[in-house]
């Protein structure tokens, strides 16, 4: 890494005084211009203090007080604050997130203090305040700052910003930041952190509908993460202006930031898991096919789609309603012009095999008759204005109000809203739209800055609850999901979001649009999403805005069997730009010639190619449930970039449209139209081609011809890959008898299986299956060992196992001592063998 100059401040700010404020030059405004307009930061350190808790106050000389909390080896905590620190409280970090005890020792020298853990140094200089952590092991500088850390306050805002400023250079890659609609790596760029309805957003919008203020470094091969824990709106600058230099800033609050050290990056992601937590294990049926529409109604449409999902053998598991389902908009309620029997409905579709989700908004219609509406005025629920009165304002209905879902007692009632739908009349899960949160007609498209919010206990105003209203909104959901049906496990899609809000809802990235542009980023926001807490996240395949070509939807399509949330949703025929049309007129506004987008809409052929696909997701629901139980177990995304297999070849970094899906699949999107061949690249180590079976040595570039009917897969050697036969819907697993089971040669090799109810808890007392496959190869002797974990009694009887690459098709097969001959088949270099489903041993040769 070049050798970076120091910089006091970074020539991005300016430090004049705002526009809005007029002095005239006397001695008294010059006095008073002091009181208006201040900077603080640590100053000159002259020792260090234990609090207790691995925590550390800095003694520095400077108004701004710094506290070091070492939470692990490799986990720091950097806290700034205008004397001693207020409330520590965060939405973002998992209840159950502690600092560990950790040895440190703390040494001085002439230029400064330093805490030392087992595997980093954390030195803070006498001079100023400023901080550099060094890796131990490597003497790798991780993190250092260019100038000290910094608050500015305004007699008018108080705490105006909050900023931090490290040294970097070019060749450092940043990663993260959620669903930012850019190339994968950020360098060179600028980003804010505001939740925005974005309709139809473009390439380089600043701001999306979440905020996910955590990155990841990678510098000289070496991984770390940063997480800001603010939820003012946020900035990251990660040396656009080219002054070697990366600034994140806020616009209040408290400089509260966290150091996450790798060195490897699946290091990071799961530090960064455990301190904003982990989703639950969905439920089964979430990872199958769903299909939406804004909007499917009414019931007869409903029904017609369903048969012909059935009828065309296109698998799929849910179907959604969207906001027409309503009365008039109102959450909680139907139009029983358009569905005079919910509860029928939803029954007869569950016969189908289909699980039903609807949509719930924030913005509650301002209605006296409305039940809704009525007990929240009774429950004091909806948010205020700065002068206490109601904040009314315009989204589907002209008039609504908002409730808080940062008051404890708004996000319990809130949660008892679903029990019509979900216990009686057996909606299956829930979809929170709008909650960033938006409104139509307003400058703002959301609250303006007074509005009022309870914030646990604290109150304060919008400019510090808006980015995490939505992931409050979805909290509420979640918890009143769990406590009205306590043995059922809830599946919730969110827009608007935080970082940990992966603990309540899974994401999609929002109404994005029909083009090859928005495939590729479709592609670069589910992986980056993923890297950053929300692994349970998928796009709008196809489009929500125009229409897709048929090869477009195709490739969506095949890309997104590889998004744990697979879903279809498109404007259909409503009308163009929605979140202009005033709600009264949406209806009159349908019908223009757009056309629907189910897989088959585009014909035979087509429909041919979208069928493959879909097949294919369920095929590898055995696969997809164990790398999100592993997920869950080990913090890694089920997503990843090439980088995190690899972290010191360069060609994984410049191949960053391609990904990892779980720990042995790598998957080559085509995203690009009318393409007949392209090149991939693998990364190091061996890999399989998922489709022809043939091996090939990592860290080389192919070109490989492209079919329509399939994107290019490949496996890792020594992968054992559990999949199935194709259903119609999940409900149909649990009553599989036969797992398939592909072994990819090699030396060596060991993969996972895990599989339960697929609903429930039960897992938690015991009640799964886990099974792992250790592969040996010594000689001609090919040994496939399985050892099993759990007490779950699986449909499965026997698994047909595929061995691939074998040098030489074996005569001879053992499984747990006896020779076997029967069901068994041999090809070139491929042999298919039936055993019992707990068998212990496979020997060939």
């Amino acid at each position: 890494m070049p050798k970076i100059p120091k910089l006091k401040k970074a020539p991005v700010f300016s430090y004049a005084p705002a526009p809005h404020l007029v002095f005239d030059g006397d001695t008294a405004n010059t006095a008073r211009y002091d009181d208006v307009y201040r900077e603080h930061q640590p100053g000159a350190v002259s020792g260090i203090t234990p609090l207790g808790a691995n925590t550390y106050r800095i003694e520095g000389s400077g108004t701004l007080v710094l506290h070091i909390t070492v939470w692990s080896e490799r986990l720091i905590r950097f806290r700034a604050t205008l004397g001693a620190p207020g409330r520590d409280f965060s939405y973002a970090l998992d209840p159950a997130a502690r600092p560990g005890l950790v040895k440190t020792t703390v040494l001085e020298n002439k230029t400064a203090f330093t805490l030392q853990t087992a595997a980093l140094e954390v030195s803070i200089s006498k001079a100023d305040g400023t901080v550099s952590i060094t890796d131990r092991a490597t003497g790798t500088v991780l993190h250092e700052h260019s100038s000290g850390l910094y608050l500015r306050t305004t007699l008018l805002e108080g705490i105006q910003q909050v900023r931090l400023q490290f040294r970097t250079s070019a060749e450092e890659g940043f990663y993260g930041m959620g669903d930012k609609a850019w190339d994968t790596d950020l360098q060179g760029t600028e980003w804010s952190n505001y939740n925005e309805d974005a309709f139809a957003f473009t390439r380089d919008r600043k701001t999306n509908y979440r905020s996910i203020p955590f990155f990841y470094g990678l510098r000289e091969g070496y991984g770390y993460g940063i997480f800001l824990d603010n939820t003012y709106r946020s900035h990251f600058d990660f040396n656009s202006h080219k002054n070697q230099v990366a600034t994140v800033w806020a616009d209040g609050g408290e400089l509260n930031y966290y150091f996450l050290a790798g060195p490897a990056l699946d290091d990071v992601a799961a530090a960064y898991h455990q301190l904003t937590g982990l989703p639950e294990l969905p439920p089964l049926w979430a990872l199958g096919f769903h299909q939406c529409r804004w909007s499917y109604y009414p019931e007869s449409r409903v029904r017609e789609l369903a048969d012909t999902f059935r009828a065309k053998r296109i698998p799929c598991d849910a179907i959604y309603l969207d906001i027409d389902y309503m009365d008039g908009y109102r959450c909680f309620t139907w139009n029983h012009d358009y569905f005079p029997d919910p509860k029928g409905m939803i029954h007869d579709l569950r016969e189908q095999g289909f699980h039903t989700v609807v949509m719930i908004d924030p913005g509650i219609r301002v209605d006296e008759n409305y039940s809704v509406y009525a007990a929240g005025m009774a429950e004091d629920a909806f948010c205020k204005r700065g002068s206490g009165e109601l904040m009314v304002g315009p989204v589907w209905p002209p008039e609504c109000v908002w409730p808080d879902y940062t008051k404890a007692s708004v996000r319990s009632w809130w949660g008892q809203l679903y029990r019509e739908l979900y216990c009686e009349q057996g909606v299956s899960g829930f979809w929170n739209d709008m909650n960033e949160p938006a409104m139509f007609k307003v400058n703002r498209l959301t609250f303006p800055d007074d509005v009022r919010h309870d914030y646990d206990g604290a109150p304060t105003d919008h400019r510090k609850a808006h980015n995490i209203y939505g992931m409050q909104m979805t909290r509420a959901s979640y918890e009143g999901l769990k406590t009205l049906q306590p043995a059922k496990r809830p599946f919730l899609l969110g827009r608007a979001n935080f970082s940990g809000g992966q603990r309540h809802a899974a994401l999609w990235t929002g109404d994005n649009v029909a083009s090859w542009e928005h495939l590729q980023i479709a592609n670069r926001q589910c992986i980056r999403l993923a890297i950053s807490g929300y692994s349970m996240v998928g796009t709008d395949i196809g489009g929500f805005v125009d229409d897709p070509s048929p090869e477009l939807l195709t490739r969506w399509l095949q890309l997104a069997v590889f998004h744990p949330l697979m879903r279809i949703h498109s404007m259909g025929n409503n009308a163009d730009g929605a979140a202009e049309v005033e709600a009264e007129e949406v209806k009159k506004a349908e019908a223009t010639n757009r056309q629907d987008q189910e897989p088959w809409v585009h014909g035979k052929e087509h429909t041919r190619n979208n069928r493959k696909a879909i097949e294919l997701r369920y095929e590898l629901l055995p696969y997809l449930y164990t790398s999100f139980r592993q997920h869950l177990v080990t913090g890694k995304p089920v997503l990843r970039n090439l980088f995190f297999h690899d972290q010191r070849d360069p060609l994984c970094r410049t191949y960053s449209d391609q990904f990892l899906f779980g720990e042995d699949l790598l998957v080559c999107p085509v995203l690009k139209k009318g393409v007949k061949k392209m090149e991939v690249y693998l990364p190091r180590g061996e890999w399989y081609d998922f489709w022809e079976g043939t091996p090939h040595p990592g860290q080389q570039i192919l070109k490989i011809k492209v079919k329509a009917s399939r994107i290019p897969i490949f496996v890792r050697a020594g992968a054992s890959l559990p999949t199935a036969e194709v259903v119609q819907s999940t409900s149909e697993l649990s009553k599989a008898t036969t797992l398939h089971l592909s072994v990819f040669a090699a030396t060596t090799g060991s993969s996972k299986f895990y599989w339960d109810a697929g609903e429930g808890y039960g897992h938690a007392a015991g009640q799964y299956t886990e099974r792992t496959y250790q592969l040996t190869r010594l000689g001609k002797k090919t040994t496939l060992a399985q050892s099993i974990r759990g007490d779950f009694n699986a449909s499965f009887q026997t698994i047909q196992v595929r061995f691939l690459g074998l040098e030489e098709i074996p005569k001879k097969i053992r499984v747990d001592g006896h020779k076997v001959s029967s069901g068994v088949s041999r090809s070139k270099h491929e042999l298919v063998v039936q055993v019992p489903f707990d068998f212990e041993e496979i020997v060939l040769g």
